[in-house]
């Protein structure tokens, strides 16, 4: 894998960038206090700006490390982020990256997070040479199953009781695409 860290990529609708310090504001306005949003994942609903900024002071000191990958999904039209995609896992022996994600409530149903999602894809298959992405989700939660299908994943099982997110410890739906499947 030749792993390059979060370099900037640039959609029909989108610029996904490494996060700076000034986006605090909107991290915690536009998704991160929402606890719609924060329902299925693994991290607390914020209660304050400040958690963001605690946040991205950690993940602004890790974009020189090459095997970090954390965007903001910044909306063009609106110029600020609106929510994140990151690859929260990854295993080198076996050329695998596992992705995560969110958005605000107010985009979603739109189809910006499976443009964001297929970016994605397309970087890390087509540039950094991962040969199989995963993704993982409560099965209460389908929206985030239909986003990993409509980029081409297939489901490979369930895996029991295996996640603990905001509501719980539950099972984690698994879904992967392998580089020989993926279409640019």
């Amino acid at each position: 894998m030749n792993h390059l860290g979060t370099k900037q990529i640039e959609t029909d609708r989108l610029n996904l960038r490494p996060f700076v310090m000034q986006d605090a504001d909107a991290m915690y306005r536009n998704w991160a206090s929402d606890p719609e949003v924060t329902k299925f994942l693994s991290w607390p609903t914020y209660k304050s700006v400040d958690t963001a900024h605690e946040i991205l002071e950690v993940w602004t000191n890790q974009y020189d490390d090459k095997t970090f990958y954390q965007w903001a999904i910044e909306l063009k039209k609106l110029g600020q982020p609106i929510g994140s995609i990151s690859v929260v896992n990854h295993d080198d022996n076996v050329e695998m990256a596992e992705i995560g994600f969110c958005i605000g409530k107010n985009w979603w149903g739109q189809g910006i997070m499976t443009e964001a999602f297929q970016a994605v894809i397309d970087f890390l298959f087509g540039v950094v040479g991962v040969q199989r992405i995963e993704a993982g989700h409560d099965p209460n939660n389908p929206a985030s199953g239909a986003v990993q299908r409509k980029c081409g994943l297939k489901y490979e099982g369930t895996l029991r009781r295996s996640i603990r997110s905001n509501q719980g410890i539950t099972d984690k739906v698994v879904l992967a695409i392998l580089k020989e499947e993926w279409k640019r």
